[in-house]
């Protein structure tokens, strides 16, 4: 928990392309988090199909990182990829820590709002491994497409810029 100190409130933004290990690690630093445990919200469950990445990190930063900041509740609209529609909301209460984990989050609008932030990197074919064993033939056809999304991410961002931490995992 040294990541964030004794700071039980703490907001922390893990950014990375696909398959960079932004899941894992959430999970590992929220077992570690002291009680209460922090809200985890992957952007996969918000982002609004397979060209939505900069739609959830804004709705993200709006409605969830926003908010917070000013001491409210953050609520965002959660996405059905089977549906392919809205459903459901996340909730991120002002009152505990968060980790927000997804390509899109960091950039220089979410950074002031974040006490800290990651960038993950990880070599493309590791990368590429990872999501399809986890995603399978559902991810299998938008590779390209939301790869695209990412560079574009990184080009406009520059996320790792922004970043407090950058870890290179295997």
């Amino acid at each position: 928990m040294a990541l964030v100190g004794d700071r039980s409130r703490a907001s922390v933004l893990i950014d990375g392309r696909s398959g960079a290990g932004k899941s894992s690690l959430s999970r590992r630093l929220a077992d570690a988090w002291p009680r209460p445990r922090p809200t985890v919200l992957p952007l996969d469950a918000v982002y609004p199909g397979w060209d939505g990445l900069d739609a959830g990190a804004e709705a993200v930063i709006r409605d969830i990182l926003v908010p917070r900041s000013l001491g409210e509740d953050g609520r965002v609209s959660g996405w059905d990829w089977a549906q392919d529609r809205p459903a459901g909301f996340s909730a991120a209460p002002h009152d505990r820590g968060l980790i927000v984990e997804g390509c899109g989050i960091l950039r220089a609008e979410s950074a002031p709002l974040a006490d800290v932030t990651v960038w993950l990197e990880a070599p493309a074919a590791t990368r590429r491994e990872r999501a399809l064993d986890r995603d399978g033939d559902a991810y299998r056809p938008h590779w390209d497409r939301w790869a695209a999304q990412e560079d574009e991410h990184i080009h406009r961002h520059d996320p790792q810029a922004l970043a407090d931490l950058v870890l290179t995992l295997p």
